[in-house]
């Protein structure tokens, strides 16, 4: 662990720094719209799915420019990318409350979306990749840790707000917030250094680490996986609490089997910063989808149960935890930390369009056919990503 003079002046400050700004920008752009959504589409007379299909056209546009974003940090670094992303989230929800026309909202969605791209976790890991170089294991693993508090805060903090400020006023909140912390944040407190394999190296320098291209087959296998788990937590996220009520399963309890999977994932991400920070992080994200793979099969065996849907949650939070370390862990053990920002930019875009869109698949599938059928689509994915990550080679 860092000292605490790390902490303040070293290259780990950029962990603290990155922590606050990821709780404060998941919690305004990306959890807000579950219960910020129905007031929008009711006031503007929007249906519902329109009103959704908004915040899925920005993840859209969030991955379409996630390459460029993590190519710019490559070469400018997060202290100058992620302000822009924060600015650009302050002044898309600003423009949230006055976009009444059909157009303008989707367009501002489309500009929230650019904000997404440029101020989660994947530019915080080029960020993080491009100061430490390829030591940013560890560092990844430790904001993780602080960002899987972000709906934990968000939510609670969303519906307190939401009492006396309405849509519009929580939104305008959150702006401020970005505007005013989370900017200057980016702007003036992350570190400004580089790792060594940026710099040219000296004569008698020891050889890097062997590494692959991040191109071809090995590449496109890593690209498919994380694309294809991507599609379970989101599209799970959306419904899942829906359908262990229509289950059979109190509304109070379902609330509760809900409240779990936050710790399942902070708990799972601090096993793995204390007990298996030398394992490598292929071994790691195989067990992960492993593991969600052994709980789609206990509700498959047990049935919608109290008990089973609540192993379910725990089992799925462990996993996610995880799989959102590997997304920043894999790429840097296989491709290098040189030009990590544009590599995980390139693997973020399709996952992020499968991230959009699996919402509304599973929403189809269980109004069409059942929901055990729209979980054995869910599973389906999660054994094309298996499948990806085992053929992949260190």
């Amino acid at each position: 662990m860092p000292s605490l003079r790390e902490l303040v002046v070293g290259p780990w400050r950029a962990v603290a720094v990155l922590g606050v700004t990821q709780i404060l920008a998941w919690g305004a752009v990306f959890y807000p719209p579950v219960m910020t959504v129905p007031l929008i589409a009711a006031e503007r007379g929007f249906s519902f799915t329109f009103a959704m299909g908004g915040f899925s056209a920005g993840l859209l546009a969030a991955g379409f420019v996630s390459p460029s974003v993590g190519s710019l940090i490559d070469r400018y670094g997060g202290h100058r990318v992620m302000p822009v992303g924060s600015l650009a989230g302050a002044a898309g929800l600003v423009a949230l409350t006055y976009a009444t026309h059909p157009a303008a909202y989707f367009a501002v969605w489309g500009l929230l979306g650019v904000a997404m791209a440029a101020s989660l976790y994947d530019p915080a890991f080029a960020t993080l990749g491009r100061i430490f170089g390829a030591k940013a294991r560890q560092p990844i693993t430790v904001l993780t840790l602080a960002g899987g508090f972000a709906s934990t805060v968000s939510w609670p903090a969303t519906y307190a707000l939401l009492q006396p400020l309405g849509w519009q006023g929580t939104y305008l909140v959150y702006a401020a917030l970005l505007a005013f912390v989370a900017a200057p944040l980016h702007a003036f407190a992350l570190p400004r250094t580089r790792a060594a394999h940026d710099l040219v190296p000296s004569l008698g320098a020891a050889a890097p680490a062997r590494v692959r291209p991040a191109a071809g087959t090995v590449f496109g296998l890593l690209v498919a996986a994380f694309a294809a788990y991507s599609f379970i937590p989101s599209g799970l996220s959306a419904h899942l609490l829906a359908i262990f009520q229509r289950a059979g399963i109190e509304p109070a309890t379902v609330v509760l089997i809900g409240a779990l999977f936050g710790p399942s994932q902070v708990a799972a991400r601090l096993c793995e910063f204390i007990f298996a920070r030398n394992v490598h992080p292929l071994v790691m994200v195989r067990f992960a989808v492993s593991l969600l793979l052994l709980s789609f099969v206990l509700l498959w065996l047990f049935g919608f149960s109290t008990a089973a849907a609540i192993a379910f949650a725990i089992m799925f939070g462990v996993a996610n935890g995880l799989c959102t370390i590997a997304r920043g862990a894999v790429p840097l053990a296989l491709f290098g930390p040189a030009g990590y920002g544009l590599t995980i930019g390139r693997i973020a875009r399709p996952a992020l369009v499968i991230t959009a869109v699996a919402p509304v698949v599973i929403a189809f599938v269980a109004e069409r056919a059942s929901d055990p059928v729209a979980l054995g689509v869910a599973a389906a994915f999660a054994v094309v990503s298996l499948v990806c990550f085992t053929l992949v080679r260190r």
